[in-house]
């Protein structure tokens, strides 16, 4: 980009893993579209577990739907208020057959697929809780191959 053109954003995504982290970074991913008039593309990212729980039979697909759309209605109104068009998308973070799939590249890869101009994530935890979110670990692999400016909040 030359510095002569002016920096112009029509996609804002958003990965998020139902965290508050997560929802922050949606709010901010907000204000950016709003500075810039374009819409956000939240993709929640589901962590390995629920992955491994679904395949197996163990986790109710219905219930992790109706727990995702739940964050998805829980912090729409923050796009709504901003009047900011909002899309939403679900995808796995993991997969069993392939070992290049995980959430950075999922984040990346879908970065690709809808043109996004910008990404907005929560940032890389400073601690090494056993219970970290899923996003909360790919922050420094999309600071350092995404091809779009990247805001870790």
């Amino acid at each position: 980009m030359d510095d002569s053109e002016p920096f112009t954003v029509d996609t804002v995504l958003a990965p998020v893993d139902g965290s508050d982290e997560s929802a922050t970074a949606l709010e901010c991913a907000v204000a950016v579209a709003d500075r810039y008039d374009a819409s956000v593309h939240a993709l929640f990212v589901l962590g390995r577990g629920v992955v491994q729980g679904m395949n197996a039979g163990a986790v109710d697909e219905d219930t992790i739907a109706a727990d995702t759309q739940g964050f998805f209605d829980d912090v729409s109104h923050v796009a709504d208020d901003a009047g900011v068009p909002l899309v939403t998308a679900v995808d796995d973070g993991f997969s069993q057959t392939r070992k290049t799939r995980h959430p950075g590249n999922v984040v990346l890869d879908t970065a690709d697929e809808i043109d996004a101009d910008f990404i907005v994530l929560p940032r890389e935890p400073v601690t090494d809780a056993a219970s970290a979110e899923v996003l909360e670990k790919v922050a420094e692999y999309v600071l350092a191959y995404a091809s779009q400016p990247v805001l870790s909040v």
